[in-house]
């Protein structure tokens, strides 16, 4: 079953039966597990908490376990009763994000932690990544108790500081090819401000790539006074951020999905100075490699045309600070996912739309040269959801991914989570 090429009809549904059954039972250590993550939340590759928890829960549940790949990065191994078959990995993130929790739950993070910076940060799981790992974790306790239902080899990986687009890259960099088994596909899931109860996936593109630039202008500094006497970098940055605003609106055709944010703008010490230089932060995210190059070609035309137009004493200077890569599903292990997601939940499986988030999830299989799919879970309270898309506030009374007050309903969101994996995952191991 090497390819991707997974089983369908009964025994995949046999298995997966058999599986769930004890998914009642642990329940409670499940909810449990979920809120102390939720509770402990680490910024990334400095999960050493929650992999030492996730490293002892596979081992008392009879897992070979591989751990410190990549920094605090893990993998455990099992390998079913059921005779030689598949190597199926599956993938959860492990970082929080550093975030002032204002969800009010009483199960909330205070949690703080020094930056790479140096400074002291709030962090909160207000991605979801504490949904992924508890909900893997119990998928892998309950496929440790019912050996005998399935085939082949089950890979488990928990992965560091998704959040800066770093810990995939880390684990390949750190040997994790040689440290596992060849899966023969791979799989993850992501939390998503959809009505919990909601499975989707689509083949083909479904996160965008996303690369992130410190750009620096620089003007010559003087009195607030006497502006004839400086060039005036904070003026620069200004006209910058409005021309680039004509990237997509102006340079790319109407039905080509694309974002260019400017997230921070630094420039000065006070009102009456003026600076010798200022910074901008910029975000772009696109789904195909065109549009990628030609987006990154019109912000640096852009950027060194409004420096030269006012003066600049300098040429800008461009910094790249992170870069994920485009999550593109491939077709054969989407359409075996899919239609084991059909039978398991009926009418919650949905092709989802294209998202503009990202990952680096994809880095792991494009390592091993092997086919992956990645699909998306719902967490929104369903009462909530249907009542704002009622009334057509969708966008203001759902807490999305990064928000302070994302707060994933606990029930079904992990239950959906642990059925999802399930399924998945049986469609080539059982």
């Amino acid at each position: 079953m090497a390819g991707g090429a997974g089983r369908k009809g009964a025994p995949v549904t046999r298995a997966t039966d058999t599986v769930l059954k004890g998914l009642d039972a642990l329940r409670p250590w499940l909810e449990d597990l979920y809120k102390d993550l939720h509770t402990h939340p680490e910024l990334g590759f400095q999960e050493h908490r929650t992999a030492a928890k996730a490293a002892e829960s596979l081992r008392s549940d009879g897992f070979e376990v591989t751990e410190g790949i990549g920094g605090t990065g893990l993998i455990g191994v099992l390998r079913g009763d059921g005779g030689d078959g598949p190597t199926v990995m599956l993938r959860a993130d492990m970082d929080g994000l550093p975030v002032a929790e204002a969800t009010g739950l009483p199960y909330a993070s205070t949690a703080t932690a020094e930056a790479a910076d140096g400074k002291t940060v709030p962090v909160m799981h207000a991605c979801g990544h504490d949904v992924h790992v508890s909900t893997m974790l119990a998928f892998a306790r309950l496929m440790a108790g019912a050996r005998e239902a399935w085939r082949g080899t089950l890979v488990v990986l928990l992965q560091p500081s998704e959040e800066n687009g770093a810990g995939a890259d880390a684990m390949v960099a750190d040997g994790l090819v040689d440290r596992s088994p060849r899966p023969d596909v791979v799989l993850a899931q992501h939390v998503l401000p959809y009505p919990a109860g909601y499975v989707g996936i689509r083949p083909g593109s479904f996160l965008a790539a996303a690369d992130s630039t410190k750009v620096t202008l620089y003007g010559r500094g003087a009195h607030g006074s006497m502006p004839q006497n400086a060039v005036d970098p904070v003026v620069m940055a200004a006209m910058t951020v409005v021309r680039l605003q004509t990237v997509v609106s102006r340079e790319l055709a109407a039905a080509t999905p694309a974002v260019l944010t400017v997230g921070a703008i630094t420039a000065g010490t006070g009102p009456n100075i003026i600076p010798d230089r200022a910074e901008l932060q910029l975000n772009v995210r696109t789904y195909d490699e065109e549009t990628r190059t030609a987006v990154h070609e019109a912000v640096e035309r852009i950027v060194r045309a409004e420096a030269t137009a006012s003066g600049a004493t300098r040429d800008p200077e461009f910094e790249p600070l992170s870069a994920f890569p485009p999550t593109v599903n491939d077709e054969a292990p989407t359409r075996t996912v899919a239609a084991a997601f059909t039978e398991h939940f009926g009418e919650q499986a949905h092709t989802i739309e294209a998202q503009p988030a990202s990952e680096d999830m994809s880095r792991i299989p494009e390592a091993f040269g092997v086919p992956f799919t990645y699909w998306g879970i719902g967490g929104t309270d369903p009462a909530t959801y249907e009542k704002a898309a009622a009334a057509g506030r969708l966008t203001s009374d759902v807490p999305v991914n990064h928000s302070p007050h994302f707060a994933p309903a606990v029930e079904p969101t992990l239950d959906t989570g642990v059925r999802a994996l399930t399924a998945a995952a049986l469609a080539w191991l059982a």
